[in-house]
């Protein structure tokens, strides 16, 4: 089965699994193992830490029944308040 391979980019993003959706085929443990594991059911446990946004995308666009969503991770406090004192 092949894994995921996308381009980096520089933002990160979180995915995240809709329980209700999800049949617990376990695709997406099986395309990113480093990050997606199954329980005793079946059923995809995400590793919360944020990665590329590419790779989210990727393993949200693989789900065949679209149980994996992307959550953006919003920027540092500190990063939006140097962000608006240099008028950004």
């Amino acid at each position: 089965m092949p894994r995921i391979t996308v381009a980096r980019t520089s933002a990160d993003a979180t995915v995240a699994v809709d329980r209700i959706a999800c049949d617990g085929r376990g695709l997406c443990a099986a395309l990113l193992p480093e990050r997606i594991g199954l329980d005793e059911w079946g059923y995809p446990v995400v590793d919360p830490r944020p990665l590329d946004r590419g790779t989210a995308l990727e393993a949200v666009r693989i789900c065949p029944v679209r149980a994996l969503y992307l959550r953006e991770e919003a920027a540092a406090p500190d990063a939006r308040a140097k962000a608006a004192s240099s008028g950004r």
